[in-house]
């Protein structure tokens, strides 16, 4: 796994074996979904405080943040002082308990965008904000970028760890990133038994109740209701998938598999 952790990357430890994205992967995903984060600067009128911003940001190929920013702004000012900086994307659809949720810190500098490379960061910048074209060409909106120079991903609780820069920058996004949502929304309304089912097989868990909390290439996680509490497992795709319709073929032969099995 192309990163730095501290922790496991499974929820439990006999499911440490199951095949899952490396920390980069998560992180690229992560800051792919989102939309906004928490700009973190350092503050001009108070040398060395924090000041943190509310902050839409674009994306360019390599998942370095693009930001458009008034002078106006105090995090403008705080960047034009000193470039240092930070961004935190937290998972989109999160719920329930926070801190159960997954989130990126992004460490680097922030610059102003060459002008060569105006043109396509505006254009990268537009696809996510079409309204921002009401304002992005006033006198006092710049665009800015990121240089990264460290990551930190916290997937949940016990899992979390540092993602060097190269490691960040050569990742993707899940291809199952824009589909996810769904395909957990999916499973959870109209297929809960075969989730049971699933869990009982491919996980080794016997569980009244089950639910899918997240799904990638390489497979899923899910949330369970045993006779000892809640816990979670990790269970694995029969084969790796890059597209929704993949990803739905697979569960169906998986619950075949499992439904033959009893």
């Amino acid at each position: 796994m192309s990163s730095r952790k501290h922790a496991a990357t499974g929820g439990v430890s006999d499911q440490a074996a199951v095949p899952e994205p490396s920390f980069s992967e998560r992180a690229r995903t992560l800051v792919y979904l989102g939309r906004v984060g928490s700009l973190s600067t350092l503050s001009r009128k108070q040398p060395g405080f924090p000041f943190g911003s509310v902050m839409p940001y674009g994306l360019d190929a390599r998942g370095r943040p693009i930001f458009l920013v008034s002078t106006m702004a105090m995090h403008t000012q705080n960047l034009q002082a000193e470039s240092r900086a930070s961004l935190l994307v937290t998972q989109p659809d999160a719920s329930g308990d926070p801190l159960g949720a997954s989130r990126v810190t992004v460490l680097g500098n922030v610059i102003t965008i060459p002008e060569l490379e105006v043109a396509e960061a505006r254009r990268l910048y537009l696809e996510r904000y079409a309204n921002s074209k009401y304002w992005v060409d006033f006198e006092d909106f710049s665009f800015y970028r990121m240089d990264v120079m460290d990551v930190y991903y916290v997937g949940g609780f016990g899992v979390m760890g540092w993602v060097a820069a190269s490691d960040y920058d050569q990742a993707q996004p899940d291809p199952l990133a824009d589909a996810a949502a769904g395909i957990v929304e999916h499973m959870n309304a109209d297929h809960k038994d075969a989730l049971i089912l699933l869990a009982r097989v491919f996980a080794g868990v016997e569980s009244q109740q089950a639910a899918m909390t997240s799904v990638d290439r390489l497979g899923f996680h899910v949330r369970l209701k045993t006779p000892d509490g809640m816990r979670g497992a990790r269970i694995a795709f029969l084969r790796e998938v890059s597209t929704p319709a993949e990803a739905r073929k697979v569960l169906v032969e998986m619950a075949q598999h499992a439904r033959q099995g009893l």
